[in-house]
């Protein structure tokens, strides 16, 4: 008896092995380009993000003195020629916001280690730094 497959048309029952694995090969550098290019750009994106930040701070630690009031550490570093302003936030045990300021830091220096007051409307239990900028000047309110 012969074989089946050795007499079926050429294509009739699908693509041929070759047409297979060109595709399989295109798809192939197709996803490689489109990772490179994501890699790419995120690298870019995380690149440019952290340059343009010129003024960065950390929170070093915190200390609640009493039901009005949190004592916060702060590291800032920022040029040595600009001022520096950092918004700290105090919480509750319950999550809620109980006081947030700004503080300007214009040490000559390029890098400060500070403690600032934060006044609270209700006991804080945490200190959050969510973020720094550099201050605005007059001529920049302007323009």
């Amino acid at each position: 008896m012969a074989d089946v497959r050795a007499r079926t048309p050429e294509g009739r029952y699908g693509r041929s092995g070759a047409a297979d694995a060109r595709t399989d090969r295109r798809l192939r550098v197709v996803g490689a380009v489109l990772g490179a290019l994501l890699l790419g750009f995120i690298a870019w994106a995380g690149v440019s993000y952290i340059g343009e930040q010129k003024v960065t701070a950390e929170l070093t630690g915190f200390q609640v003195v009493s039901d009005e009031r949190i004592d916060v550490n702060l590291q800032v570093r920022k040029p040595a020629d600009s001022d520096g302003v950092c918004t700290v936030r105090a919480q509750a045990d319950d999550g809620l916001e109980v006081g947030r300021a700004d503080f300007t830091f214009a040490d000559e220096g390029d890098s400060t280690h500070r403690t600032v007051t934060l006044r609270t409307t209700a006991r804080a239990t945490s200190a959050e730094l969510m973020g720094c900028s550099e201050a605005r000047t007059d001529a920049d309110a302007t323009s």
